[in-house]
């Protein structure tokens, strides 16, 4: 089975293949790096549930910084929604974004098997 959650541009939110959901670009919005990281991961709950599958199940993302001092925040956020022996494996790194108030972007797998 594969199912697409669409979006207006080239890529898709979600792409849910058999167990997996892989999660297309997700980004937030506000004036501040806490602000933005706090309404992307609000996208990616929402995403999440339109394949009824919570944030918990999330196995894999890859974190793009605009800017690195904003690592230690986005440590201190990843604590807000997954427990401490649950985070998901990452990656972060940082580069330019097209959108010039764009701090950061999230992408990733969820598993939704057993």
């Amino acid at each position: 089975m594969l199912e697409r959650i669409p979006t207006k541009f080239s890529y898709s939110q979600a792409v849910v293949a058999g167990d997996y959901i892989f999660l297309g670009l997700h980004r937030g919005f506000g004036e501040t790096f806490t602000e933005q990281i706090h309404s992307t991961f609000s996208g990616l709950k929402e995403t999440l549930q339109k394949c009824d599958v919570s944030l918990e199940r999330v196995v894999k993302v890859h974190v793009y910084l605009k800017n690195i001092k904003d690592l230690p925040e986005m440590e201190r956020v990843f604590s807000d929604y997954f427990a401490t022996d649950s985070f998901p494996a990452r990656m972060t790194t940082t580069t330019e974004f097209f959108d010039s108030d764009c701090l950061m972007m999230i992408d990733g797998v969820a598993y939704t098997g057993v």
